[in-house]
């Protein structure tokens, strides 16, 4: 065959290059996502490979297959990608297939440069040792792969990762049948119109379409991903808000409660200045403790954290549930108000909910200390819980019916500590749930 003819007719892509792209743009697209529990190192090494194998088996035995049993095969090979990628990873079904599209146009466009690179490197440059087919497939997929990689980081982590809607995954199924439409028209019969004439002209157009899909794919991704960011901060700003109002709300009514039990004391002291019977004296001196109790009340040295936690004990008290605090304010006189808020609001709230479930009063308790140990804030909520809970994404998952704005008071909290590049740790073990902060504290 001349260089001419060899131009015009490149040869079809091998069926192995092709398993082998899919297969890493699964891996690729699996790496940044959170996996299942337990499909880690060697679990997920041998999956893996069988997952490899497969593909490579499947594309093999259809290789021949033209026309419409051409295009069932890929469908079919598409469906295996998509399989592999949600036995691996725990993602809603929607957010799965929208990974199974992106990695199939990945792999199209990799498997499609990564020939068209070796043809030509095979024709004029005449290295056509075997040795160089693979040391060409190696550096393109590579480099392919790895841009890859860094984008899908950029999109979806294991950490922070959004569900997408019907929608949405519906559009993305429609643009990767379009694409891949597109990039093959080229094999369509010359007869039939937008047929390419000769094979550069068909690779080259499924290398830019290829591309041009992916640009398309990624920044339609990074849409969602700014969406719901902005959904998002938007949400936890509106409890960031309700939170330093519910603040503001509970410094008035605990002011007023102050002015209350301080005419109240005035009153006991000219109660007792009169001759009365020892029953009376009793009942003083108890009325007077209980004052002295609530004097000695979550006075922790910090304004806002003595309003804050005074409101929620009585709410706790309303509800019969022991609250307990060994905090020491000062070391949150650096910290803003509002976050002061976010933390210690959020924190409560969710553990008072969590009691108000408990039947047995005895069994209503929440514990909650700070404290300082080698430069950094310690911050601690318990409760006791019963039943199960289960986590997603490191939070604990609502029981209600309305989820929409679920874990977005403790993703407040997490939001506000990370502000102050601290870290939160969520555990329930032995009916006893455990919110841990710790935060780097200035010197």
């Amino acid at each position: 065959m001349t260089m001419t003819e060899f131009i015009q007719n490149l040869p079809d892509i091998p069926r192995i290059i092709t398993a082998l792209a899919q297969w890493l743009a699964c891996i690729v697209c699996i790496f940044p996502m959170r996996r299942r529990e337990g499909f880690s190192g060697s679990v997920f090494a041998a999956v893996s490979c069988a997952a490899l194998a497969v593909q490579c088996v499947f594309m093999i035995v259809t290789d021949g297959f033209e026309g419409v049993m051409w295009n069932l095969c890929m469908a079919a090979s598409s469906l295996l990608m998509f399989c592999y990628i949600r036995i691996c990873v725990d993602l809603p079904l929607n957010n799965t297939v929208c990974a199974a599209c992106t990695a199939f146009i990945v792999s199209e466009f990799a498997a499609s440069v990564e020939w068209q690179i070796w043809c030509y490197i095979h024709d004029f440059i005449g290295a056509r040792h075997e040795v160089w087919g693979i040391l060409i497939l190696v550096l393109v997929y590579g480099v392919v792969f790895f841009i890859i990689w860094q984008l899908g980081r950029g999109i979806s982590s294991a950490e922070d990762e959004f569900s997408v809607a019907r929608g949405e995954m519906a559009t993305t199924i429609v643009v990767t049948v379009v694409i891949f439409g597109a990039s093959n028209l080229g094999f369509l019969p010359v007869s039939v119109p937008f047929a390419g004439r000769d094979s550069v002209e068909i690779f080259n157009m499924r290398t830019l379409v290829d591309l041009g899909g992916l640009a398309v794919l990624y920044a339609y991704q990074s849409q969602w991903k700014s969406s719901h960011i902005q959904h998002e901060l938007d949400t936890i700003h509106t409890i960031l808000d309700s939170q330093y109002e519910q603040y503001k709300q509970a410094q008035r009514t605990v002011d007023l409660i102050n002015f209350r039990y301080h005419d109240l004391k005035n009153h006991i002291i000219a109660l007792r200045a009169e001759e009365d019977a020892p029953q009376r004296h009793e009942y003083l001196d108890k009325l007077e403790h209980e004052i002295h109790d609530y004097e000695a009340m979550n006075k922790t040295g910090n304004q806002v954290l003595d309003t804050l936690l005074t409101s929620k004990n009585l709410r706790c008290m309303q509800h019969k549930i022991d609250m307990t605090c060994v905090i020491d304010g000062k070391l949150f006189d650096s910290m803003d108000v509002m976050d002061i808020c976010s933390i210690f609001g959020n924190a409560l709230d969710n553990a008072i909910e969590c009691e108000l479930k408990i039947k047995d009063y005895g069994k209503r308790m929440i514990h909650v200390d700070a404290f300082s140990e080698k430069s950094f804030l310690i911050i601690r909520f318990e409760n006791y819980y019963e039943g199960d809970i289960r986590f997603e994404r490191g939070l604990p998952v609502t029981s209600k019916k309305e989820t929409s704005l679920h874990g977005y008071g403790l993703k407040s909290l997490r939001y506000t500590v990370h502000k102050y590049k601290g870290e939160v740790q969520i555990e329930a073990r032995d009916n006893w749930f455990s919110l841990r902060i710790l935060i780097p504290m200035n010197e």
